[in-house]
């Protein structure tokens, strides 16, 4: 018996299996699919899905073939791409996008890794490799399930190697749901809510020298308003090599109604690609052509006895502020750590109870803000006054004049220019993608209060508050080493980070760490087994010298003590009330 299965190879399958090798948790992996995504679907990558990449050991590997910082600072609008005039391909609109290539001071404050882009045809194999490497022979694509039960004591599956036509019987403890939605939940009669087809979208990947219009190297995605079609369309850059305008590869996304059968039709795809951009005989090669719906569904429960949803089976996103594959992620990491623990017996079952309590309001809100980008765009273009239903000169006329300079225009451009500022709430939405919170039997309230937040979509603001992911702050060891709060933590262990006067905590943390997975450590500006230079943590930690706290495997915050008067007692208290009765293993 294998103590996880994990359906499904993608960003949050590929994840899982890591982490779960990490932690030292016999699983298998199988996918329907022959290989990777062959598709150019999601491509950024936010800070907190680089910090598990980096405790996986494949950030390096992943900001080596991914944009350079300083080829994705800016998200830009443009007037269509290329034309016959100057006017053609003029942008009128730059919004600073994800920390601005890591030269924001918040940003850079929030987390020692940065934002990066790299598209999911390229990362996945990524993924695929580390994971064959941390689990040789337990990796396995090109296996469907096809059939599945479970009792009390486990999951039986049927899976079917599509190679050889013949099946297995498989049986495991737990199983997980990474299949994007196409079996497990479905035949648990898991229903998905929300919106659906908001609408459709025909996405072309290709290769074309596009250098000649595709200006502003500092530009990541382009958002082209198209006078002379009254429509619009995206530009994202591919890679693989070369990035900003000498990319190699583009995707283009062309926007359809839901009753228009051009999008259905290759040819006029192509027609409609070329007519958009510009283009007319420029070579271009089309790699693939692939269709979709917005839709922005969140799965009614993500956990179903012992089968656990993550990633898209659990909830899907459009496309617009890049949450879908970044939850997928960190829907790993939260129930990876809290696996471990149950088979390990450092934790009883009911741990397995908070995944959903966590991770389903922050991914609802994730889906939430997809939508609520997605339709921002619509007000930016509506307010541009471009429509496909006004004749082509009608449509340049109400263009020009967000760059005219006439007094009779200054109004309109004003609007424009305040509705782009506005997608901030896409490109900025730091507290969205990195200060969310979790509220479940596995944090601990200290009875403050939720600090004050003016903006909470753009401002993220560190503290130690329980529940709070755990700020980052630069600490000194003995040498004079450098190195984040973050570094502290081991794989599968939490970690008291004590004041610089908590000499009380860490004798009791070394008393309790035979029976829970433990460490401990003292930080202060003056005085500590670390030294807090800048007295960054002393600013977030929310205690005194004699006061602790308890971070999560999954550098949560799970509890906050003021003084250590009792600690012992007091510790020991708040580990049995997260994880139960401890393990002298």
């Amino acid at each position: 018996m294998h103590d996880v299965l994990i359906v499904g190879g993608g960003g949050a399958g590929l994840t899982a299996s890591m982490l779960l090798s990490r932690l030292g948790v016999d699983h298998l992996l199988v996918s329907a699919l022959p290989t990777t995504s062959v598709l150019p679907k999601a491509h950024v990558l936010n800070q907190r899905t680089m910090e598990i990449f980096a405790d996986l050991g494949i950030a390096e590997t992943v900001y080596r073939r991914a944009t350079p910082p300083e080829q994705m600072r800016y998200s830009g609008w443009y007037a269509g791409l290329a034309g016959p005039t100057d006017d053609h391909g003029r942008r009128f609109g730059l919004v600073e996008s994800w920390g601005c290539g890591g030269s924001s001071p918040d940003w850079a404050a929030a987390s020692p890794q940065h934002q990066t882009n790299l598209p999911q045809i390229r990362l996945e194999p990524v993924l695929k490799e580390r994971a064959e490497e941390l689990a040789p022979g337990r990796v396995c694509f090109h296996r469907e399930l096809t059939a599945f039960t479970q009792d009390t004591d486990g999951v039986t599956a049927t899976v079917l190697n599509r190679d050889t036509g013949r099946s297995s019987h498989i049986r495991a403890r737990y199983l997980l749901a990474c299949d994007g939605g196409r079996t497990v939940g479905r035949r648990l009669g898991i229903r998905m809510e929300g919106a659906r087809d908001l609408a459709r979208i025909a996405t072309v990947h290709l290769s074309a020298d596009l250098s000649a219009w595709a200006r502003d190297p500092e530009v990541l995605i382009r958002w082209l308003t198209l006078p002379h079609t009254g429509g619009g369309a995206t530009m994202v850059p591919m890679g693989p090599d070369r990035w900003g305008p000498q990319s190699e590869e583009w995707v283009v996304h062309l926007n359809y109604a839901t009753d228009d059968p051009r999008g259905l039709d290759d040819e006029q795809v192509i027609a409609d690609l070329r007519a958009a951009l510009g283009l007319a005989d420029h070579p271009i090669t089309v790699h693939l052509i692939t269709r979709w719906s917005i839709e922005g569904v969140v799965a009614d429960r993500f956990r179903d006895g012992r089968v656990f949803l993550l990633g898209d089976a659990a909830h899907r996103h459009p496309p617009t502020g890049g949450l879908g594959l970044n939850s997928a992620i960190q829907d790993a990491a939260n129930l990876a750590w809290k696996l471990a623990a149950v088979l390990h017996g450092q934790a009883e079952e009911r741990l397995l109870d908070t995944y959903e309590p966590e991770r389903r309001p922050v991914t609802a809100r994730n889906v939430q803000r997809s939508v609520e980008n997605a339709l921002n765009h619509i007000v930016t273009a509506q307010t541009a006054g471009i429509s496909p239903d006004a004749d082509p000169e009608t449509n340049w006329r109400q263009t020009r004049r967000l760059w005219s300079g006439l007094p009779e225009d200054a109004e309109h451009a004003r609007a424009v220019r305040r509705a782009i500022a506005g997608q901030s709430m896409e490109f900025d939405e730091h507290n969205i993608e990195y200060g969310y919170t979790y509220t479940s039997a596995a944090v601990i309230p200290d009875g403050t209060p939720e600090p004050g937040n003016p903006d909470p979509i753009r401002l993220y603001q560190p503290c130690a508050r329980p529940g709070h992911p755990l700020p980052h702050a630069w600490l000194d060891d003995e040498t004079g080493r450098r190195l984040s709060t973050h570094d502290l933590l081991r794989p599968g262990r939490f970690l008291l980070i004590a004041g610089e006067d908590g000499e009380d905590w860490c004798r009791a943390a070394a008393e309790l760490a035979g029976a829970w997975p433990l460490d401990a450590v003292r930080v202060g500006h003056l005085d500590g087994d670390l030294l807090d230079p800048r007295s960054t943590w002393t600013r977030h930690r929310g205690h005194g010298p004699g006061g602790a706290v308890l971070v999560r495997p999954d550098r949560f915050i799970a509890w906050r003590a003021q003084e250590a008067a009792d600690a012992p007692a007091r510790l020991s208290q708040a580990l049995r009330s997260i994880l139960g009765a401890g393990t002298t293993s």
